[in-house]
């Protein structure tokens, strides 16, 4: 590990603000500060050997081949220099005492400090099988899980994909570009059916399928095979699908210990209000790990995109440095797999039982879809998602926000300009 800094803190010194992670939430929060606050001290922990990065690149255009690694970061070092960062790379926040402001280190050092963000982001959730230990089983979520994961994405490489979550489907995608035999095993009858339904799903599946991608859906894993490095996946029904590379994406946990041990509200991420202030004064949370109060959808909401990465890291910096400030973003992501681009924005609760309406032939690859539930004599858009259907999300967010009830017919209807429906 190393350290970018050596500066001690001199005795009863603090300083003003205390950065807690290394993606793109910590990065921005910079940003936000240095919008009012030009000059006082900014400390930046990072628990990776890096300087802050974005993760999008990592399982889209890096793992492709068509951007350099590089491309993944949110800024060069001179930036941070220019706006009197101290980096501290390659170093674990161990403790936080809230009532003491005071943030302990791996290497003994304690920081005083004024206000802190924790931005510590989530953890690859663990595939619990026999065989998951050996080599060539991967995850992707981190810098050097890409670029091992990119040199083993070779012309006639066997690829394994245990689950067909957002990160197994761009995997999947980059996979068949570099002309890999992939095949994807997942327990539910529809890639992603917890987000898009299987309607939606179905889709994705018949996407994947028509570009070479074998799909086991309503298929489970019983262990992993080979003696030092995988050979093999046993499926529950007694199948052997050779591999050689397991990836797993099978959801992510976010990292709230630092929060968890200090005696913070946790509740599926760090609690906060629309400011993003936690419950300990003076600490704020940002990015995957916030759970974080919306005015606009009048619920918590955890989400796990960049958009709010960028977006609550920006605010968080600007709500310590005194901004007032209410994040109240309609939550955003995008994916591009093959030849589709898609943006999704909204929020559909889990106990929503929203229905699909569909506007376009999703055969033709565009297409939109939207969540709906019944309100009045119409029904209320939830989210909306396009395919290949550019210059559409702005309308979608409106419809979102400002809780439009529409005509079904009519949101279903090509013809209808989106502008038109309120």
């Amino acid at each position: 590990m190393s350290n970018d800094s050596t500066d001690t803190q001199a005795p009863g010194e603090r300083t003003a603000y205390v950065i807690v992670g290394g993606g793109l939430a910590a990065a921005k929060a910079v940003e936000g500060i240095r919008e009012s606050d030009t000059s006082r001290s900014i400390l930046l922990v990072a628990r990776e050997d890096r300087l802050p990065y974005e993760r999008p690149p990592l399982s889209k255009g890096v793992l492709k081949g068509d951007d350099e690694l590089d491309s993944a970061f949110t800024h060069d070092r001179d930036w941070y220099d220019e706006q009197h960062v101290d980096l501290r790379l390659g170093t674990k926040a161990t403790a936080l005492d809230p009532d003491r402001h005071e943030l302990t280190l791996d290497h003994g050092d304690v920081v005083a400090y004024e206000k802190l963000l924790i931005a510590t982001g989530s953890t690859p959730r663990a595939l619990d099988v026999p065989g998951a230990d050996l080599d060539g089983v991967l995850y992707l979520r981190e810098m050097q899980e890409s670029e091992a994961l990119k040199a083993k994405l070779t012309d006639g490489a066997r690829v394994v994909i245990v689950g067909a979550g957002w990160i197994g489907l761009e995997v999947a995608a980059a996979g068949r570009d570099h002309g890999c035999t992939v095949t994807i095993i997942e327990p539910q009858p529809a890639p992603l059916i917890g987000v898009m339904g299987e309607q939606v799903g179905g889709w994705f599946a018949d996407l994947h399928r028509s570009h070479g991608v074998e799909l086991r859906l309503g298929e489970g894993v019983e262990r992993i095979e080979g003696e030092t490095s995988v050979t093999g996946v046993v499926t529950k029904s007694g199948d052997t699908v050779p591999a050689d590379v397991v990836v797993v994406g099978v959801g992510i946990t976010p990292n709230t210990a630092l929060a968890e041990d200090a005696g913070i509200e946790t509740d599926n991420g760090i609690v906060t209000d629309p400011a993003l202030r936690t419950s300990a004064e003076g600490v704020w949370a940002a990015g995957d790990v916030a759970n974080w109060r919306s005015t606009t959808l009048d619920t918590n909401v955890r989400v796990e995109h960049w958009a709010n990465a960028q977006d609550g890291g920006l605010a968080a910096g600007r709500s310590m440095a005194g901004q007032d400030v209410t994040y109240d973003p309609i939550p955003f992501f995008f994916s591009d797999q093959y030849d589709v681009g898609l943006e999704y924005a909204g929020y559909v609760p889990r106990d929503a039982d929203a229905d699909v309406v569909l506007r376009g032939e999703p055969s033709s690859n565009e297409f939109m879809a939207f969540w709906v539930v019944p309100e009045g004599e119409g029904v209320r858009v939830l989210a909306g998602m396009h395919v290949n259907v550019w210059d559409t999300i702005d309308d979608v967010q409106r419809l979102v926000r400002e809780h439009t009830v529409v005509d079904p017919k009519r949101l279903g209807d090509p013809d209808v300009p989106l502008g038109d429906l309120s």
